[in-house]
């Protein structure tokens, strides 16, 4: 049997107080998994920051290039920038869900069964795209800082360092969950296929600047690792609501002609 939330009546409606209440428990259990996540990735912080730094360690055999500590607190902060930002990614799937529950009790079933859908396929595209940035990030750098003279001395602060990176990484995820918005936004009638299918010069376009801006002008193989996919995945949210919007025309013409006989 169900559960019935914490100040529901038997008919499942929840009081104001009721919703305040659930949402501290599910807003506790996102917070433990990010707490939990934020451990694992404070004890492999170390490991993580020596592959970050690689590049440099890299770059630095031919070219004078460092990664500097401006302050005395810099290389812990660091420490707990990596253990957070590695907890908010490996426990998305906790607290993705959790959001899902708070809401879900507000909806139809058919309602749930679209968000349940989303869920499912916007934990995969945000790992993958995560994948895809951490991927193209050694790439961009080694092309960037190949700009500076050899006579030259490379100084990078390591606060900046590290937050291009994990910003690169966790946009690049989040715009990778952006064409299961659109097949959500047609599921529930907002928008339909054709005008999806149709918008595919301004998407394309819209992606490549933003490929375009994440990774560095002339390194086109970067950009062309994270654009593809993600043309890809804005053409096939574009075929599902197409076969979505034909599927609801038929069901529709079918329940018309019943009434009409």
């Amino acid at each position: 049997m169900a559960r019935v939330p914490r100040g529901a009546d038997k008919e499942r409606r929840m009081s104001l107080g009721g919703h305040l209440l659930e949402l501290r428990r599910r807003l506790f259990i996102a917070a433990i998994s990010v707490i939990v996540g934020a451990v694992i990735g404070y004890l492999l912080s170390e490991i993580i920051w020596d592959l970050l730094r690689s590049p440099m360690v890299a770059i630095a055999k031919d070219h004078n290039a460092t990664i500097n500590y401006t302050n005395i607190t810099q290389a812990f902060d660091l420490k707990l920038q990596i253990a957070i930002t590695v907890g908010v990614i490996i426990s998305a799937p906790v607290w993705l869900w959790q959001v899902w529950g708070f809401i879900v009790p507000g909806l139809t079933k058919r309602e749930k069964q679209y968000t349940f859908g989303f869920f499912f396929a916007a934990v995969p595209l945000f790992f993958a795209g995560c994948a895809a940035g951490w991927y193209v990030w050694p790439h961009i750098v080694t092309l960037m800082v190949g700009f500076a003279p050899i006579e030259d001395t490379v100084f990078l602060t390591a606060s900046d360092y590290l937050d291009f990176i994990l910003k690169l990484v966790v946009v690049v995820g989040v715009a990778f969950i952006l064409p299961v918005f659109l097949v959500l936004l047609n599921r529930v009638g907002v928008i339909s296929g054709i005008s999806i299918l149709k918008g595919w010069r301004v998407a394309i376009l819209v992606i490549v600047l933003f490929c375009a801006v994440a990774t560095p002008a002339a390194d086109v193989f970067s950009m062309f690792i994270l654009a593809v996919p993600m043309v890809a995945l804005y053409l096939a949210s574009a075929g599902v609501s197409v076969l979505n919007d034909r599927r609801v025309a038929r069901r529709e013409a079918a329940l018309t002609a019943e009434l009409v006989a």
